[in-house]
């Protein structure tokens, strides 16, 4: 009999998350991102413990934006010296930094605390669908949460695959 009082270690393991940002609205993706690094969608949640899972994002190239943003969007950078801001358009981060697109949107959707530089390292943006050696450890896909059948830890994972041997329903 377990004499243990409260939540166990299994209770804080961390799992790997796989969100594809294709076509996906940004604000909309940072939100979901931002809570499953803080761990808000666990029972054992706490906001001044730092539980969240690790999320891999695929294809950050192919994020969406709403409205006139891709126009008017501008992001801001100081050096710190006179005269040294520096103003980005949307469009110039897409083409040359769109990880930091999506950083930035989840970075600004955590709270302002210790934990959040930490969270942040959690967050993982790959440009492309190929995620090298991290797909490995992936464990929950946000389609529907469950593993696919031929799932095998050791071999690397890339979206192209686990969209082609994602679980299938039988039509019979």
């Amino acid at each position: 009999m377990s004499q243990a009082v409260g939540n166990t270690a299994l209770a804080y393991a961390r799992v790997w998350h796989h969100v594809d940002a294709s076509d996906r609205i940004l604000g909309k993706l940072a939100e979901r991102i931002a809570l499953v690094l803080m761990g808000k969608h666990k029972p054992i949640y706490d906001p001044s413990v730092d539980c969240g899972d690790y999320v891999i994002v695929t294809n950050s190239r192919n994020v969406k934006v709403t409205g006139r943003k891709s126009e008017q969007l501008l992001f801001r950078k100081h050096s710190m010296y006179p005269g040294g801001l520096k103003e980005t358009p949307y469009r110039d981060m897409m083409s040359d930094k769109p990880d930091e697109i999506i950083r930035h949107a989840v970075s600004g959707m955590l709270p302002k605390n210790k934990l959040r530089d930490r969270r942040l390292e959690r967050l993982k943006i790959f440009p492309s669908y190929n995620m090298g050696v991290l797909g490995g450890n992936i464990l929950r896909s946000w389609d529907d949460g469950t593993l696919p059948p031929d799932w095998d830890p050791t071999k690397p994972t890339t979206t192209m695959s686990l969209q082609g041997n994602w679980r299938i329903e039988n039509p019979s």
